[in-house]
């Protein structure tokens, strides 16, 4: 009986997908902080006769075409091949959309150490991003992981179990960032900083690779309730009393309602998603190239230490979720979220020192819970067999929009980088609240 026990649970602990969110996302913190200094240092004009102002904000206008470029390669990729493995993932095997992408992040991240050794250009980057997007990318992974995680959850405990997948995420990341800055400098040859601190992200993709190949399983699926056997009752609540009534007619008059109960729940989820996801992906894009120039001109450590201070909040809102959930609806909770992240990056509009960009982020505490919540809704008006297919088509929704926004912000930041740099918090500020109106 011992044996069987401990067998049991050695299987158990194998269905963990945590090893994996943990050792991609130090790999990521990683290889983060050592692209933008690298690149940093490519654009560096040290032996120009121009004001040291003037270099600032030609260096600064550089690395914002940079990642302009590469952002676009890097969320347009996956494009081609992002459906098509979760498709896979959801027919043949749930470790496809998990695996292809670490191969690719492993390549791609090998290139940036060559890129550093061979002393390569910067532009090579793109070529890196794109075979990461190809392999299905972060939009392939991400949506992998969480198919996996509500596949093995109950609906009761479904938005608990996905923070939890967030809260390592956001651990490792902090993890990560706290000692990214100094791997970074650990190497004396300036022209080959970066080498120790790429490596270490390499390594941890290999650990990812090989763990999803060999010891992880999929866990069996637990009791979902499918969209299709909802009834007014679990649907009311979370809509118009009127919605309601006419979803419960007979067959033949429901021709005459436009839009399903759970149809129109996930397109409303849909696009408040979508809304918010541009609110922080055009704030986050701006924030690296915020922090390297006056008024705070942040070093590698600094950079490392805000990187880690922004991770904070997965602890916080993995907190969040774990009391509001006991008394609040899942809607009521996303709406707090989307609250603390509005709040917080108006204050980073007006940061002029270093601490109040620390209130900032503290105001965040709560700005992670939007995005697992809404998932975890999602999951719980489509069938367990569709899973993969509904987070991807979340996750590609998210990209599509965030190359967009990414691009838009890089342009606006340049052109009021004179006279108002943190104009971008603003705009962020603005769609946060709008992402409000169909929650």
């Amino acid at each position: 009986e011992v044996a069987a026990s401990s067998m049991v649970g050695i299987m158990a602990m194998r269905t963990w997908i945590e090893p994996v969110v943990a050792g991609s996302q130090v790999a990521s913190a990683f290889y983060d902080t050592a692209l933008l200094l690298v690149v940093k240092n490519y654009y560096n004009q040290t032996n120009s006769t121009a004001p040291s102002h003037v270099l600032e904000d030609a260096q600064q206008k550089a690395v914002s075409n940079f990642y302009i470029i590469y952002n676009l390669v890097l969320d347009l990729s996956p494009l081609v091949s992002a459906y098509g493995l979760s498709k896979l993932g959801d027919r043949i095997h749930r470790k496809i959309p998990i695996c292809f992408p670490l191969l690719g992040y492993l390549g791609s991240k090998t290139l940036l150490l060559l890129l550093i050794l061979l002393g390569w250009p910067v532009e090579v980057m793109y070529g890196a991003a794109a075979f990461n997007g190809l392999t299905g990318g972060f939009t392939t992974l991400w949506a992998g992981i969480m198919a996996l995680g509500s596949l093995g959850s109950s609906e009761s405990k479904r938005s608990l179990r996905l923070i939890i997948i967030e809260l390592v995420y956001g651990l490792s990341g902090f993890l990560g960032s706290m000692t990214s800055g100094y791997l970074f400098v650990g190497f004396s040859d300036r022209h080959r900083e970066g080498t120790v601190l790429v490596c270490c992200s390499i390594v941890c993709y290999a650990f990812c690779l090989l763990y999803s190949i060999f010891v992880l399983t999929v866990p069996r699926p637990a009791a979902s309730c499918p969209a299709k056997t909802k009834n007014a009752e679990e649907v009311g609540g979370q809509l118009p009393e009127a919605v309601v009534a006419g979803s419960s007619q007979p067959s033949e008059s429901s021709i005459f309602t436009p839009v399903s109960p759970s149809k129109l729940i996930i397109i409303l989820l849909f696009v408040a998603a979508i809304l918010y996801d541009q609110a922080v992906v055009g704030a986050m894009n701006v924030l690296p190239l915020f922090l390297l120039r006056e008024p705070l001109s942040w070093n590698a450590v600094e950079i490392g230490h805000g990187n880690a201070a922004g991770y904070v909040i997965f602890i916080t809102s993995f907190l969040g979720v774990l009391v509001f959930s006991r008394y609040m609806r899942d809607i009521t909770m996303i709406m707090i979220g989307v609250a603390s992240f509005s709040a917080g990056i108006l204050i980073m509009a007006f940061v002029q020192w270093t601490f109040l960009f620390y209130i900032a982020r503290a105001v965040m505490l709560f700005a992670l819970i939007p995005l697992p919540t809404i998932r975890s809704t999602l999951s719980k008006h489509v069938e367990g067999s569709s899973y993969g297919k509904v987070f991807v088509l979340l996750q590609l929704s998210l990209v599509t929009t965030g190359v967009v926004t990414s691009t838009v912000y890089n342009k606006i930041y340049q052109n009021t980088l004179d006279w108002y740099s943190g104009f971008c918090f603003i705009l962020s500020f603005l769609l946060g609240c709008l992402s409000l109106l169909p929650l």
